[in-house]
């Protein structure tokens, strides 16, 4: 991978999608990042011997991709400040919720731009990423955009940009959904008197070893729950449990409420 990348922001995200670029084969050199805090910029600097600037110069700008990886609160200002800079580069925005089009607007038409919404396992390579692009992004970007948000993960191409808000509430807050049933399943454990180190290791244990079995098996997740319910055994019980309780139907309501939270907050950044 020879382009030359810009991160705008030097925050958890970008570092992941560098981190995950450098594991990659890309020079370091061929990185730069915009970063106005010290700490930051020396923490960068410590890590990777990548360009790092603490303004927005166009010395930064002599690149192939522009990575907006700030606040969703501070992405309009910034757009105004880099949108005098740009000449053709692709531009991606991983800064959760803000529209193409108030993006695109900000930077005063500028349209080869491609949005992202990832999530926090990218930060160990881990991640999935959903992206939607303008229709003036060429093949050769979308390739671009591809090959970093792939860098961190896995990476998924949507026709349309509110697919975004079902990303977000499926893929891009999931993990906190994955955290609370193990803060539930942790806490069942110690209540039935298990150690709480022995609570934690037989819980991350088993999430990760059901995962990686459902991504290496064709079988739906359903029929890999039947083959482990056995009828009048353990696993039944728990699960008629789960189903008195409506613990499936909580959980499509939870995703909704994300969903239509997203779009809420689509409309205010706008």
């Amino acid at each position: 991978m020879s382009m030359r990348i810009l991160f705008v922001g030097g925050g958890n995200m970008a570092t992941a999608l560098m981190a995950g670029l450098i594991r990659e084969g890309v020079d370091a050199n061929r990185l730069s990042v915009i970063e106005r805090n010290e700490a930051s910029r020396e923490r960068l600097l410590a890590t990777w011997p990548v360009r790092v600037f603490d303004e927005m110069v166009a010395a930064a700008f002599e690149t192939d991709v522009v990575v907006l990886a700030v606040k969703p609160q501070q992405l309009r200002e910034v757009a105004g400040q880099i949108a005098p800079l740009l000449d053709g580069q692709l531009v991606l925005s991983v800064a959760a919720g803000v529209r193409c089009s108030a993006l695109s607007g900000w930077l005063g038409g500028y349209d080869a731009l491609v949005r992202a919404m990832p999530n926090t396992p990218a930060t160990i390579g881990a991640g999935i990423a959903g992206l939607y692009a303008m229709p003036a992004v060429s093949v050769a970007q979308r390739l671009k955009a591809t090959q970093i948000m792939q860098a961190a993960g896995a990476a998924v191409w949507l026709e349309e940009e509110s697919a975004l808000d079902a990303v977000t509430a499926v893929s891009g807050s999931g993990p906190a959904y994955v955290f609370y049933f193990m803060e539930a399943m942790e806490r069942a454990a110690v209540e039935l008197g298990l150690s709480a180190d022995i609570a934690r290791q037989l819980t991350l244990a088993t999430f990760s070893g059901a995962s990686r079995l459902a991504m290496h098996s064709h079988d739906a997740p359903a029929v890999l729950r039947e083959r482990v319910t056995s009828p009048g055994g353990t696993t039944e019980s728990a699960l008629l449990s789960m189903q008195t309780a409506d613990v499936a139907g909580a959980v499509i309501r939870a995703i909704a409420a994300a969903h239509l939270r997203s779009r809420e907050l689509g409309d205010a950044l706008g």
